[in-house]
């Protein structure tokens, strides 16, 4: 056996040997689990509601590995045709079901029958014809049932007798024709709500229904072709809902006695066809009790000449008038209307307010919203003093006359977004008791001292998607009660967001800045820290600044925000935080960096967050998640670092998360080699942390196995049996050791003869060898860590400057080949080998391997082919523990990268120097004096 082979031998052994002790000496205390094809939210050690998400798998069937413990399933937009019993005979504790959206033809007989729990089943938007009789066996506790938008056609007469405990059922949209079909309905014990809108109904009458009285509250028979609405007995006395809303024109009402309706207090005629009179007279039947009534899609003529009997009900409460194109309406119309509380204008062509909603003082709510309304001037609301809610969004008011409000004492919401507006003054004297104002989507490009004075009791202030460059000093100072405030998609710069400005607002819980323009141009402290005010802060947004980010955080940015729970600063264009970035919100909760491209980040960051239970780190560039290990993140539930470029996950990585429940490793280039078999065998054996699409993660390395699935990995040949190998090695131990006793014992002088003959062969051996066909001019030998520098600075100066071929493991390893051997092939055929030598580096087990074979080769051939490049000051007493490593350095000379600023020619050229020199003895060290 070579030295070469017999050093590779003696790492491998090595090697071995290190996993076999890390495996006794350390014991799990975190497990994972995962379900193919489905994300699973919640631990399923801790969480009493496991939500289990298969939802747009182009799932075929229902996977079979769903937790037993799970209490939500949602297989909805999938593939699947076919539900049969095995799928969910393990489910006894499910209470809620979604199949929504798949292509389910057929429910085999008693496929629910295990789901004991189940109170909500979705079969909706499927491929349905027929249900039949045992398809709800055991569901008693069901109560909501959809089976809408399917090809129902036949319903068996017993299908729904199980369902003792339904209360809620929708059969809208199929194919039903004859209201028999759906009659065992109506007489389940708790059905409350009945929607059999949009079927092929032409009759519906109460001798077909029941002849005793019902539970019903909701009954929806909208779009239906129905010829004959007759009501012949009082079997409805608790319907408070009832939906006719696009009815055939044809159709006969027949209510012989207007009692039996008199419970309906919502009716919905939108959209009906029935010719105005017979809709007057249908009105005439709800006199006593309607408080809603919509009239939707009617159009301007039909439902203003509607609008004075509509009036007349005096219970009226709620009108709404949406989508009809009405223009105008005067004062005539609705002169008797002074009883409503609430009325819907939106989605109408008004191109101002109509003067007769001045008159109507019982207004309490009024929608405007998605009109052609320009201005509006100082008498539409007069009298208004009871309304409480303005929604008047979506027009085009460009001008609020002063005073506008001065009558609206009792408002607290206005709702008027998206229109032309600019600040001119129009809160600076009333609206004394409004909470929610939302001017989105206008034209402001300030705010100014004064403009919200009068806005005593405002709690929330909308004003996102503006053109705001500048906010003013005080601004805000009288909004005593604010307590969220957005900002986002403006043009604020760092000088907008002074700690003058929301000095005023100390109550605010949250705050959103993402999407305008504030940068900083270092880590540097600032000398006032925007936020310091902001004491009671909960949640802040800065993500998404400008086209060039916010460039840096700097170390105080939060100071004073000590009740700080949720950050969201991802798309920042930040390659490196502070240590004492997170010094000052020590109780946050949720921490997103994502979509940042960091080239470090360090374990002193995340000390401060003892608290910390989600954490994205998705899109960051990481290639490692060593930092995180001794980060004391113990609180810790959800981790994202998904799209990064991890190779191998640490299993002292995992270990640092003792409440781990949810890990997303989608898109990193993982390795499947033996490197990742613990992660394999936690992922698919555990069940405490659930690894996000954990069946999906595929193999980046090795070349041959590229795209293949992680979880398919053979972790079998990666296990060792302890007690044989330990048997093993101590019985070839004791056998050589008995043989070579015995063989000096007897064969003394013949054992001396063969040493010296065999010594003279390897010498003789080593005469013969010349370095001949070396493929490389050096191996480089570095950490992860330090990829960076070699691919910046060193591989750029030697290969593309000075000429030189390089051997790196990324670049030039054969794929498929095992590590070691890639490793003792590129040292060998090279004539030097450059170790950059790091603090990571000495703590890197392969670069210790690495360096190893390196010093046998000097030892083996007594030239001069180790060259030792220093990037960082490493005091000697830091380099005791590494044996190896202080013993080279006293031995040979070394080069160190210069500090930065200093000049580097000179390290390049004496770098060029030790690569020029070829077969130098050791003791003639070409740098010595360096």
């Amino acid at each position: 056996m070579s030295k070469r082979e017999h050093g590779l031998c003696f790492l491998k052994y090595c090697s071995w040997t290190s996993w076999l002790l890390y495996c006794c000496v350390f014991m799990n205390v975190v497990n994972g689990y995962s379900v193919k094809n489905c994300t699973v939210r919640g631990s399923l050690k801790y969480a009493q509601n496991i939500n289990v998400l298969c939802d747009k798998r182009s799932l075929h069937f229902v996977p079979g590995n769903i937790p037993d413990k799970a209490t939500y399933l949602d297989i909805s937009y999938n593939v699947i045709q076919k539900i049969i019993k095995e799928y969910f005979s393990h489910l006894s504790n499910l209470r809620s079901l979604n199949a929504l959206h798949n292509k389910i033809r057929e429910v085999e007989e008693g496929a629910f029958s295990s789901l004991v729990a189940l109170q909500e089943l979705n079969l909706a938007n499927n491929k349905l014809t027929d249900i039949l009789e045992g398809m709800f066996q055991n569901l008693g506790n069901l109560s909501v049932l959809h089976l809408n938008d399917n090809l129902i056609t036949n319903i068996s007469f017993s299908a729904f007798s199980p369902l003792i405990s339904l209360s809620k059922v929708n059969l809208s949209r199929n194919h039903l024709m004859k209201l028999s079909q759906v009659q065992p309905l109506f007489l389940l014990p708790q059905l409350k709500e009945v929607h059999i809108g949009s079927n092929g109904f032409t009759s519906f009458q109460t001798s077909e229904v029941s002849n005793v009285s019902l539970t019903l509250n909701v009954l929806d028979l909208c779009k239906n072709p129905l010829k004959v609405f007759r009501i012949t007995s009082d079997i409805f006395p608790h319907l408070d809902n009832l939906d006719l809303a696009f009815i055939n024109e044809s159709m006969t009402w027949d209510v012989q006695d207007k009692s039996y309706l008199q419970s309906v207090q919502h009716l919905n005629l939108s959209g009906i066809q029935l010719p105005l009179e017979k809709i007057k007279d249908l009105l005439q039947t709800f006199n006593s009790s309607l408080a809603s009534l919509r009239l939707h899609f009617l159009g301007d003529v039909k439902v203003r000449a509607l609008l004075r009997n509509v009036c007349l009900i005096s219970s009226l409460r709620f009108l709404g008038l949406q989508r009809n194109n009405i223009t105008s309406i005067s004062k005539d119309e609705m002169q008797f209307c002074t009883h409503l509380t609430q009325l819907d204008l939106s989605n109408n062509r008004l191109c101002s307010i109509p003067a007769v909603i001045s008159s109507l003082s019982s207004l309490e709510f009024l929608d405007l919203t998605f009109n052609n309304i320009k201005n509006i001037s100082s008498v539409d609301f007069a009298k208004l003093t009871q309304l409480r809610t303005l929604q008047i969004y979506g027009n085009e008011i460009s001008i609020i006359e002063k005073c506008a409000f001065k009558d609206l004492k009792n408002l607290t919401t206005v709702m008027i977004g998206s229109n032309r507006l600019s600040f001119n003054g129009y809160f600076k004297n009333d609206l004394q008791k409004l909470e929610i104002l939302d001017l989105s989507n206008n034209k402001l490009d300030s705010v100014r001292s004064g403009d919200l004075d009068s806005l005593k009791s405002l709690k929330n202030l909308s004003l996102p998607d503006n053109q705001i460059l500048f906010i003013e000093e005080g601004s805000f100072s009288g909004l005593k009660n604010l307590i969220f405030l957005n900002l986002q998609s403006n043009k604020l710069s760092r000088v907008s967001i002074k700690a003058s400005v929301f000095s005023g607002i100390l109550n605010l819980r949250t705050l959103l800045l993402n999407n305008n323009y504030i940068s900083f141009d270092s880590q540097e402290a600032l000398a006032q820290p925007p936020f310091k005010y902001l004491r009671k802060l909960k949640i802040l947004n800065i993500f998404s600044q400008g086209h060039k980010g916010m460039v840096y955080l700097p170390s105080n940015l939060f100071k004073g925000m000590w009740s700080l729970e949720e950050l969201q600063a991802e798309n920042l264009n930040i390659n490196s935080l502070h240590p004492d970035t997170f010094t000052y919100t020590p109780y946050l909760w949720v921490l997103d960096l994502s979509r940042n491209d960091f080239t470090s980040l360090t374990t002193k960051i995340f000390l401060p967050l003892r608290v910390l239970k989600t954490l994205h780190l998705s899109k960051t560039g990481l290639q490692s998640l060593d930092f995180l290990i001794n980060a004391n993140l113990s609180k810790l539930h959800l981790l994202h670092v998904s799209k990064n470029s991890l190779s191998v996950i640490n299993e002292t990585v995992i270990q640092s998360f003792p409440t781990l429940i949810y890990l997303d490793l989608r898109g990193n280039y993982l390795s499947c080699d033996c490197t990742n078999a613990w992660f394999v065998n936690w992922t698919i054996s555990s069940n405490d942390t659930e690894v996000e699409s954990a069946y999906d993660l595929t193999c980046n390395y090795p070349d041959k196995l590229k795209g293949h699935k992680l979880l398919d990995l053979d972790v079998g040949s990666c296990n060792v049996d302890v007690g044989f190998f330990c048997f093993l090695s101590t019985t070839t131990l004791v056998l050589v050791t008995l043989l070579g006793s015995f063989l000096f014992h007897f064969l003394k002088w013949q054992v001396i003869y063969a040493y010296y003959l065999l010594l003279a062969f390897i010498h003789d051996n080593k005469q013969q060898r010349k370095p001949k066909g070396l493929q490389y001019d050096s191996f480089i030998s570095y950490n992860v860590h330090d990829e960076l520098w070699v691919m910046r600075e060193l591989l750029p100066q030697l290969e593309d400057e000075q000429g030189w071929k390089l051997c790196l493991h990324h670049r030039d390893f054969e794929p498929g080949k095992p590590i070691m051997e890639n490793i003792v092939d590129g040292i060998y055929n090279s004539r030097k080998t450059i170790c950059v030598i790091s603090r990571h580096y000495l703590e890197s087990e392969w670069c210790s391997r690495e360096i190893q074979i390196a010093s046998f080769r000097l030892f083996d051939e007594k030239k001069d082919v180790l060259i030792l490049v220093f990037l960082e000051n490493i005091p000697s007493h830091q380099l005791s523990p590494y044996y190896r490593m202080k013993r080279l350095i006293q031995k040979k000379t070394y080069l160190s990268w210069p500090k930065p600023g200093e000049d580097t020619r000179v390290f390049w050229q004496k770098l060029r120097v030790a690569l020029e020199t070829k077969g130098t003895p050791e003791m003639e060290h070409p740098l010595a004096g360096i």
